[in-house]
């Protein structure tokens, strides 16, 4: 099976603590290891500030995700993303490998 090559990016609200964010970046983890994913890499990218207000927050926690997978496991991730109270924004793009061209 062709796994193809994806990156979430999510805001956790701000007032969320370290412990709770750490749980929450875990949790997903594991989903995308039992649900088949591969090559899981998060990066936590730290509070930034909104450039507009999301929710009636002006800042969130950044959180990234490189993984690979099908698209059954990003919408299971962004459903799962969808109910969850502390996130307050979410983004999954597919990466495109670039194919050298000899000439």
């Amino acid at each position: 099976m062709v796994l193809n090559h994806y990156e979430t990016i999510y805001i956790v609200r701000p007032d969320i603590i370290e412990d709770t964010s750490l749980l929450i970046v875990n949790e997903y983890k594991t989903m995308l290891k039992k649900n088949g994913g591969q090559n899981i890499f998060v990066q936590h990218r730290g509070r930034r500030h909104l450039s507009y207000n999301i929710k009636n927050y002006y800042d969130g926690i950044y959180v990234q995700i490189n993984f690979e997978g099908n698209g059954y496991l990003v919408s299971l991730l962004e459903k799962s993303m969808k109910f969850n109270d502390a996130i307050i924004r979410y983004i999954t793009i597919k990466q495109v490998k670039s194919q050298q061209v000899t000439i």
